[in-house]
C-alpha cells in the first residue's frame, strides 16, 4: 500500500524550533560578544537570545513528550534516544577534560609558569581545606546518587510514591550542594584572576556547579512529570536521561575533589 509505514522509526513532522533555536543561539552569542566589547545594546540582544533559547528548549521538548504519549517512541526510537544521550555525556566528558588538562599542565610543570614562582600550589597561597565543605559536598552528592537510583528502581517497579520521594530527596540534596558551594566561593581566600591555580580552580569547579544546577532543573521537570503520571515502567527515557546526567555529575565531582581539592592543594596552607 502506497505511503504505508513498514519500519519502526518515527519520522518527525516539520518543526519551526530548529530555525528559532538557531537564530536565538546567534542572538545570544552575538549579544555576549557585544556586551564583552562594551557595544551598546549587547545586553538586550543577549537577553533576547537567552529567552529565545529557553523557549525553544521548552517548546521542542514538549513536542518530544507529546510524541512519546502518542506512541511514536517505539523500542528502536528509545534506543536511539539513549545513544544520543550517551554521545551528549561523552561530549561533556571531553569538556571537563579540557579544564583538567589546564590544571594538570600547570600543576605538573610549574617551572614553566613564572608568575607562580615555579611551585605548586603557588608560593605563599592559601587554599581551601578539602576535608571541610568539599568533603561534605562529596558526601551530599554520593547520597544524591543513591536517592536518584532509589527513584529509578521505584519507577521500574511501578511505585510512583517512591519515585516522587526519591526525586524530592535528590533535588533537595542538589540544592544543598549548590548552597554550600556558593558559600565556599564567597569565602574563598583567592580570586578568579589571582593566578593560574585560582583560574583553573574556579573554571573547573564552577562549570561543575553549573551542571549541578542544570541537573537539578532536569530533575524538577521530571518531578512535575511524575506528578502528572507521565512515566511508565516500560517507557521513561526522560527520567532515565536525567538520572544518567546526575550520575555523570557525581563522577566528575569525585575527580574534582581528589585531583583539585586534595592533590592539587597538597602542601599549601589551608584557609581558616
Amino acid at each position: 500500500m502506497a505511503g504505508a509505514k513498514n519500519h519502526p522509526y518515527h519520522l518527525v513532522n516539520p518543526s519551526i524550533w530548529p530555525l528559532v533555536g538557531a537564530f536565538s543561539g546567534l542572538a545570544l552569542f552575538g549579544g555576549l560578544v557585544m556586551w564583552m566589547h562594551d557595544i551598546p545594546g549587547g545586553g538586550y540582544v543577549g537577553g533576547a537570545g537567552l529567552i529565545g533559547v529557553l523557549f525553544t528548549m521548552f517548546a521542542w521538548w514538549a513536542d518530544v513528550i507529546r510524541e512519546a504519549h502518542a506512541g511514536d517512541h517505539t523500542p528502536v526510537v528509545q534506543l536511539h534516544l539513549r545513544y544520543g544521550m550517551i554521545l551528549f555525556i561523552a561530549s561533556e566528558v571531553m569538556f571537563f577534560l579540557a579544564w583538567f588538562w589546564a590544571f594538570f599542565n600547570a600543576a605538573l610543570f610549574p617551572s614553566g609558569v613564572e608568575s607562580i614562582g615555579g611551585t605548586w600550589p603557588p608560593k605563599g597561597m592559601e587554599v581551601l581545606d578539602p576535608f571541610g565543605f568539599p568533603l561534605l559536598n562529596t558526601l551530599i552528592l554520593l547520597c544524591s546518587g543513591t536517592t536518584v537510583t532509589w527513584a529509578h528502581h521505584a519507577l521500574i517497579h511501578g511505585d510512583r510514591d517512591g519515585l516522587i520521594k526519591g526525586l524530592w530527596a535528590t533535588i533537595g540534596l542538589g540544592l544543598l550542594f549548590t548552597s554550600i558551594q556558593a558559600y565556599e566561593y564567597a569565602h574563598a581566600p583567592f580570586g578568579f584572576k589571582d593566578n593560574v591555580y585560582s583560574s583553573t580552580f574556579f573554571m573547573a569547579t564552577g562549570f561543575h556547579g553549573f551542571h549541578v544546577i542544570v541537573g537539578t532543573i532536569f530533575l524538577i521537570v521530571c518531578l512535575v512529570r511524575a506528578y502528572k503520571g507521565h512515566f511508565r515502567p516500560n517507557q521513561h527515557f526522560g527520567f532515565e536521561a536525567a538520572a544518567w546526567y546526575w550520575h555523570f555529575v557525581d563522577v566528575v565531582w569525585l575527580f574534582l575533589f581528589i585531583c583539585i581539592y586534595v592533590w592539587g592543594g597538597w602542601g599549601a596552607e589551608y584557609h581558616g
